[in-house]
């Protein structure tokens, strides 16, 4: 696959066309990755996605190239679904449509091939776009409980004097409120996000990298529920300080840690049951 000076233009006509479309949609989603600390990790998507793509370089330009007319219906529906984000004021579907825009135009341009090999890049790209509020509460909710409950456990099981009302744990000397941030889902995206680019890198066969990222899942709710438990224990003997500011923001940090670590352990345990095997000289 090597591009003319013709195919240049059209690519850079297809580009400001998008950045003409998404320029406003791209700022807001800058902007949610500023303020929101549950998809910071925004900021690495689109670079890391471009890293996979031009990772697979030898492979499309080795790849024949057959355009495919299903391209431009893919693009039109994607455009429709931006559209319906726009008059209904859904940033989810106008954010997404941009993906199904990108998709659109590598099968339009350049056809099946081309989009099988860069189909992991560009689903990639899903990671950036923060989830509806509908589906984020019904996820952060039940966690919350979750991550209460087993604080409530573990401080019983210490011998500890607490009393749960829902999300709210209370102690002798404080109440502490498993809040929506305390949910666990902030780590459950970051576990997600992190289990999926570190499984990429560590090892080339599918079901290890799905095992990887499926094992995010557990290990965030098991380390924040660690983490509500140890709050809760700190407040006890430490006092309510033992439960805010510094020390409550770096116990976050060091339970994160403590999670890639657990999931680097997984790998390591895939690893010795189902060693990669070196290819067979001939």
């Amino acid at each position: 696959m090597t591009l003319s000076a013709k195919a240049l233009l059209g690519l850079a006509a297809v580009l400001g066309a998008l950045a003409l479309l998404y320029w406003r949609i791209g700022g807001e989603l800058v902007h949610a990755w500023s303020n929101d600390g549950n998809y910071s990790h925004g900021f690495l998507i689109p670079p890391l996605a471009l890293y996979f793509a031009w990772e697979r370089r030898s492979r499309l330009t080795a790849a024949a190239s057959r355009p495919s007319w299903l391209g431009m219906v893919l693009i039109l529906g994607s455009v429709g679904v931006l559209l319906a984000g726009l008059l209904g004021s859904e940033l989810f579907l106008s954010r997404v449509s941009f993906v199904g825009i990108v998709a659109g135009i590598v099968l339009f341009v350049f056809g099946w091939a081309h989009l099988r090999i860069l189909a992991f890049p560009i689903a990639f790209l899903l990671l950036m776009i923060p989830i509806p509020a509908l589906i984020f509460n019904q996820i952060a909710f039940p966690l919350q409980l979750l991550a209460s409950q087993a604080g409530e456990v573990t401080m019983a099981t210490a011998g500890i004097p607490v009393l749960r009302e829902g999300n709210v744990l209370i102690l002798a000397n404080t109440s502490l409120e498993v809040a929506e941030a305390c949910s666990g889902i902030r780590s459950l995206i970051s576990l997600i996000t992190l289990g999926l680019v570190f499984g990429y890198f560590a090892d080339s066969r599918a079901w290890v990298r799905a095992a990887i990222v499926l094992s995010a899942i557990p290990v965030a709710i098991v380390s924040n529920a660690a983490r509500v438990a140890g709050t809760g224990v700190a407040a006890h003997y430490y006092g309510v300080a033992a439960a805010e500011g510094f020390f409550h923001e770096f116990s976050g940090w060091v339970v994160f840690v403590l999670a890639f670590l657990l999931i680097l352990a997984i790998q390591q345990v895939i690893l010795r049951l189902a060693p990669l095997r070196s290819p067979s000289v001939a």
